[in-house]
C-alpha cells in the first residue's frame, strides 16, 4: 500500500499517525522518524489569519443565493434536489445512480452558473494556510457561510504546487498539471513549471488548484490518467483503480459542473477508474475536466447537509481547503 493510498482510506489523527508510522518504518532510527513525523503530521502554520491576509492583499468577494426548484431527466437513476438561484448564479445538486449490485455507482452532480467568475471561493481549514492544518469540508463550508462546498485539492499534505486562493499567492513551487480559475470566467489546464504564480495573478487568475490529470482535452478522454502520480514527495503517490472521487469540469465560461463519486462500498458504490470519472464528465457535457483530492477526502456539502456519504459511512475525513460559494 503506497502512501498516498494510506492518506486516502484512514480519517483524521489515525490517518497520520499511520502514515507516520508506515515512513517511519522503512527509514532508520532516531532523525529519521522525528522527520517524518514533523513531515506528515506537525502542523506547520505559514499564515494563521488568512482572512485578514487576503484582505490586506486583495479584497474579498461572496456571492448570495436563495431558493427556486429545477428539472433534470436521465437515462439513468436521476435525483435532483432543490436548487439555489441569485440573480443569474445557479446551483442544481443531482443524484445518479448506475449499474447494479457490487458494480453500483452513486455520484451527485452539481451544476452551477456563476453570476461572477468570483463568487467561486477557496478556504483553508481553521483560516490558516500551511502543511496538515485539517478540518472536514463541513466544518470549513459553515466557518465560511456557505451555500455549497467540494472538498478541494488537499495542498497542506504537500509543499510543492502553485496555491493562488481568491486573487492571492499563497505558494509559487510548479510541480504538476494545474487547474486555473480565471476572474472572466474562463478555466484552464496548465503547466505550472513553464509559469510563476505572480505572473497567473497579473493575468487574471483568480484561483488555482494543483492535483490532477486533467481528464479531458477538448472534450475527449485524456491519454496516460490511468498512470498518473500526484505527489513525489515519497516514494509512488499513485491514485489508481475504483476510488471515491472529486472532479471539477468546464461546461462554458461560468458554466462548471462539480461531480463526487463515492466508493469503497459494495452494493452502494464502487467508486470509478479516473477513465470512469473521465466518461462522466464527458457525459455531462464538460469539455475541460479536471481531478481532483479523493478517498476519503470527497465531500459535496450543499445548503447545510452533507449531500453525499463518504466511503458509506457518512463520516468526512478532513481537509485542508475547499472551493465555495457563500450563502
Amino acid at each position: 500500500m503506497t502512501p498516498q493510498q494510506t492518506r486516502e482510506r484512514k480519517p483524521g489523527r489515525a490517518r497520520r499517525a499511520i502514515i507516520a508510522g508506515a515512513v517511519a518504518l522503512t527509514l532508520s532510527a532516531g532523525g529519521a522518524t522525528a522527520w517524518a513525523l514533523d513531515r506528515f503530521v506537525v502542523q506547520h502554520v505559514e499564515i494563521a489569519d488568512v482572512s485578514a491576509y487576503e484582505a490586506s492583499q486583495a479584497g474579498n468577494s461572496t456571492g448570495t443565493t436563495a431558493e427556486t426548484a429545477t428539472d433534470s431527466t436521465s437515462s439513468t437513476a436521476v435525483t435532483t434536489d432543490t436548487s439555489h438561484v441569485s440573480g443569474s448564479s445557479n446551483i442544481s445538486i443531482s443524484t445518479v445512480t448506475t449499474g447494479s449490485g457490487d458494480d453500483t455507482v452513486t455520484y451527485y452532480v452539481a451544476d452551477v452558473v456563476l453570476d461572477d467568475a468570483t463568487t467561486l471561493q477557496s478556504a483553508f481549514a481553521n483560516d490558516s494556510f500551511g502543511e496538515n492544518i485539517t478540518e472536514t469540508t463541513s466544518a470549513i463550508a459553515e466557518a465560511n457561510n456557505a451555500v455549497f462546498a467540494i472538498n478541494g485539492d488537499y495542498y497542506g499534505f504537500r509543499d510543492t504546487g502553485i496555491v493562488i486562493r481568491n486573487g492571492v499567492v499563497f505558494r509559487d513551487e510548479g510541480a504538476r498539471q494545474g487547474l486555473a480559475f480565471y476572474r472572466d470566467g474562463t478555466v484552464k489546464v496548465y503547466d505550472e513549471t513553464t509559469t510563476a504564480a505572480g505572473q497567473l495573478v497579473a493575468e487574471g487568475v483568480w484561483n488555482t488548484l494543483s492535483f490532477g490529470p486533467s481528464l479531458l482535452d477538448n472534450g475527449e478522454v485524456a491519454d496516460g490518467i490511468e498512470d498518473v502520480e500526484v505527489d513525489t514527495n515519497f516514494g509512488n503517490h499513485s491514485i489508481q483503480g475504483e476510488q471515491p472521487r472529486t472532479a471539477v469540469g468546464i461546461i462554458d465560461d461560468n458554466h462548471l459542473v462539480f461531480v463526487v463519486v463515492d466508493g469503497r462500498s459494495p452494493g452502494y458504490s464502487a467508486g470509478v477508474t479516473m477513465t470512469g470519472l473521465a466518461d462522466i464528465m464527458q457525459g455531462l457535457g464538460a469539455t475541460t475536466a479536471y481531478n481532483i483530492d479523493g478517498g476519503g477526502s470527497s465531500t459535496m456539502y450543499f445548503n447545510g447537509s452533507l449531500v453525499n456519504n463518504p466511503l458509506g459511512a457518512n463520516k468526512e475525513r478532513g481537509t485542508s481547503d475547499i472551493l465555495y460559494i457563500g450563502g
